[in-house]
Order: C-alpha cells, then structure tokens, then sequence
C-alpha cells in the first residue's frame, strides 16, 4: 500500500508530498499521522535545516476527507474528538518544529489544506494555485488554524470574508492580502523554494529555531481558542445541520440550510 507522504532528503532539505492524488490529497488519518511522525522524526536531525510541504498532482491538499469526516458524523463523539486532536496534533508538528517549514503550494488549497498552509512558516505558490476556506459551506468550522492564523496575515475583516463566504482566491489575489509570501510560474515552483531553501540553510540554525519560537508567539496565545474550537466542532459534527453540509457536497448540490437559522 502507497504511502500517505512521501519523503525525499536532499541538500539539507526534507520534501514531504502529500500522496493522495486521486482525491486532491485530502486529510486522512493516515496523511495526519505520517505528516506528524515525518515532521517529528527531524526535530534534532543536524542533516536537516528546512522541511518543505507540497502536493501530489494538480492539489496541495484539498482539505478534509469527507468520507471520513461524513462517518464520524454517526460516530460516537470521542472519535470525532480524537480525529480532531489528530488534526491539532499536526498542525502544532509544523508550528513546534525548531525548522522552518515551507509550503510548496502547487495547486488546489482550500479548507483544512489552506489551514496547513497557514501553519507553515512560508508559502510559495504556483500560478494555478487556489486557495479558500470551505467549512460552512460543508457543514464544517476551520477553528484549527484560520481562524487563528489568518487574521494575523490577512487581517480581521478579511479573514472573516474568507471563512464566511467561502470563496476561492486565486494566487495573485492570495498574494496581494498577505495570505502567501510569493506566486511563481507552475514550472518554477520547485526551483524557486529550493532557492529559499538554500537562503535559509545558510543561517545560524539555532538563530532560526529562536526566531520562529518568538514569532509563533501569537500563535501559542491562541491554544486556548483552538481547544475550545475543537469541542465545538467535535459537537457540531453530531448534528443533522453538519450533516447536511457533507451530503449536499457528496451530492453535487446547495445545501439547505435555512431550517436551521
């Protein structure tokens, strides 16, 4: 069986693809646990001073599996607690990690993909690269990075735009809100961030690991909020209002969500 993540060493850089390219590699729990464990596994590497993300095909990550998320919707409220630790679990793998983390972003990258990115320390994105929140829309809350993230970047009003509306951005547009560091024709995205990669690795790595500690620092103020968040969502998933979201989207309609107002 094809693993979920692929690694690739090179130059002092550890490449993680995302490797679910059939369904725009979305989040498994198989893709949440190898992430966390790849990204882990170089915390005190001395051969690895940046770790890139990036996506397999024509996304970088698509968000939630929703085959997964629409089962947990009949499942006991535990598991979908524990899938939504998983999802924290991943997402604090990229903020803690003493290592700069970049994101490759190569196409597709709405809901809880756009929410890695966010996680990332950089994001560096082809031309043909998309990006958006899509929670209310299915039936879901992103309260694991964009709502806590993307203020800080985008500011508060736009943020609130973004998760609201639930409209797709294009690079350029995502580049000029803050949202991502740079947009690079489709061909020059590797080479581009491998650049990046050698800047940084020409750093002090121990400067690098302190300045990302206190850069992070608005982020770590906000553990409180993402805990809170994650029992909410956990409860929301439970109801029939979450899950007519899920079944409108696997069913190629618009939800109807006006009994629920």
């Amino acid at each position: 069986m094809e693993k979920a993540v692929l690694s690739n060493r090179k130059s002092g850089t550890l490449w993680l693809t995302l490797n679910r390219e059939k369904v725009f590699n979305a989040i498994s729990t198989e893709l949440m646990q190898e992430l966390v464990r790849e990204l882990r596994s170089v915390e005190s590497d001395p051969e690895i001073g940046v770790v890139v993300i990036t996506g397999r095909g024509k996304a970088f990550c698509a968000g939630g599996d929703l085959g997964e998320i629409s089962a947990l919707g009949n499942a006991p409220i535990d598991e979908r607690r524990a899938y939504l630790i998983l999802f924290q679990d991943m997402i604090q793998a990229v903020r803690r990690l003493p290592k700069p983390v970049i994101a490759a972003v190569n196409g597709y990258c709405v809901g809880g993909g756009n929410e890695l990115n966010l996680a990332c320390d950089i994001s560096i994105a082809s031309e043909k690269a998309k990006f958006g929140q899509a929670g209310p829309r299915v039936g879901s809350v992103p309260v694991l990075g964009a709502t806590q993230i993307m203020p800080v970047l985008v500011g508060e009003k736009r943020a609130k735009e973004v998760v609201f509306l639930c409209r797709t951005y294009d690079a350029y547009e995502a580049e000029k809100m803050g949202w991502i560091n740079k947009v690079v024709p489709h061909d020059q995205l590797i080479p581009e961030v491998q650049t990046w990669c050698d800047e940084i690795l020409q750093m002090s790595p121990t400067a690098i690991a302190l300045a990302k500690k206190s850069l992070n620092q608005y982020y770590n103020l906000a553990s409180q909020n993402m805990e809170d968040g994650l029992e909410a969502v956990a409860l929301y998933w439970g109801t029939e209002e979450s899950r007519e979201g899920i079944r409108a989207f696997k069913e190629k309609r618009k939800p109807d969500f006006k009994k629920y107002l």
